[in-house]
């Protein structure tokens, strides 16, 4: 069984939110790589709500672009040569994102439950990546869902490396939401809690963003000392109760370290790469 948490709406593929045209464009480009067929303008219009001149405009920018083209009828379009090039390059040369993969995919295969990476946004933490466990009961959480840092493992442990007015400046402007009885909500309680986290050198969300979800968190290690990357597991609460969190710290940390490997072989195989 999927469970879908109720506090981050799925959305419509359809939705062409961005607060500038050129995102509006970038939405418009998403809906359309989501279909698996020629379009027309009505087609767009009738799944999108938008009016058609709007359409119609933006249709032609993106042809101007080379991002989309139009067939021989002259009514209906599919992807440019421009945009089948990015995503084939993509594919090709995306090495550094299917290493990490790779290490979340053993990582999960370890430990049986899903396993994600993450980095700090403003005040949310955002799924770099995630790999979901096979067993039938997990909290689906896809790649590019964001959840609060003050109520989450990896943005406890993210903040901890803040300094108090940091900390302060980034979540005292609005009164922290409480998702679940268990979520810490007085910024001095997080401040204690924030303590703990450092002195541990790991965090937990025990069941403070959602009910019946666990997760355990490390920092991804970093040259400069200050990491703004984290791998964790997440588990329900039936199968990795808080008293038995700490047994997939070794495997976590072996995960750690092979994905800091990853990082600081980027730069070596660019300097190698620009070398005479």
């Amino acid at each position: 069984m999927h469970i879908v948490p109720p506090s981050l709406p799925a959305g419509s593929a359809a939705e062409l939110a961005g607060d500038t045209p050129t995102m509006r464009l970038f939405a418009l480009l998403e809906v359309i790589a989501a279909r698996d067929q020629l379009f027309t303008l009505q087609s767009l219009v009738d799944e999108t709500g938008l009016p058609k001149p709007t359409l119609h405009r933006m249709l032609q920018q993106l042809e101007g672009a080379g991002l989309l083209q139009r067939e021989g009828d002259g009514r209906h379009y599919g992807t440019g040569v421009r945009l089948r090039r990015l995503a084939e390059n993509l594919l090709r040369n995306d090495t550094f994102h299917g290493a990490r993969h790779a290490v979340l995919r053993r990582l999960v295969e370890e430990v049986g439950e899903s396993c994600n990476i993450t980095a700090l946004a403003g005040d949310e933490v955002v799924y770099l990546d995630r790999v979901e466990t096979a067993a039938p009961l997990r909290f689906y959480l896809a790649p590019g869902s964001r959840v609060p840092a003050h109520c989450s493992a990896s943005g406890k442990l993210l903040l901890a490396q803040m300094s108090p007015a940091q900390r302060q400046r980034l979540l005292g402007h609005a009164p922290l939401m409480a998702y679940t009885p268990k979520t810490v909500t007085d910024l001095a309680q997080l401040e204690t809690a924030l303590k703990a986290v450092r002195r541990a050198g790991h965090a937990l969300d025990d069941e403070e963003f959602l009910p019946g979800l666990l997760c355990v968190a490390v920092l991804v290690p970093s040259d400069s000392g200050r990491s703004n990357l984290c791998v964790a597991v997440q588990a329900p609460v039936m199968r990795l109760p808080r008293d038995k969190a700490e047994s997939v710290l070794p495997a976590l940390r072996r995960a750690a370290q092979a994905l800091a490997d990853i990082e600081h072989a980027v730069p070596r195989q660019h300097a190698a790469e620009t070398l005479p």
